[in-house]
């Protein structure tokens, strides 16, 4: 009796990436992030509940340029991860599921976060 060789699955290389592949890794990633940066909210709420000194080292941690950074990448990561779930939303009603279609969806969810993000932080910088 001879032993057949198993099939084995094909590697990453084998695939041709795809943007909807990164969007698919973002949208977890993104929802990973959300998290830490629920953190950094229960923490800026836990200072201002024990007093006005606490709030104001974590305002003034936040409002470092690093802060700032962080603040900005967690903004943006909220954004990106609803327009996923958007995206999502109407890939179940079975809708935008053709090749070019998903293509264009997954390249909107990118432009869209991007420019959702800056206005949510233009509009804060303008009414400070």
């Amino acid at each position: 009796m001879s032993v057949r060789a198993r099939p084995t699955s094909p590697h990453l290389q084998i695939y041709r990436w795809t943007v909807t592949m990164t969007m698919s890794i973002l949208h977890r990633a993104t929802g990973i992030a959300n998290y830490a940066g629920m953190a950094l909210l229960a923490i800026w709420l836990g200072a201002a509940a024990f007093g006005q000194d606490q709030l104001t080292m974590v305002n003034y941690i936040y409002g470092s340029w690093f802060g700032q950074i962080v603040l900005f990448g967690f903004t943006w990561s909220l954004v990106h991860h609803m327009c996923g779930g958007l995206r999502h939303f109407v890939w179940d009603t079975a809708a935008m599921m053709e090749p070019g279609q998903r293509e264009a969806m997954a390249w909107a969810t990118i432009i869209a976060s991007v420019i959702i993000t800056i206005l949510i932080w233009t509009a804060f910088v303008w009414m400070a």
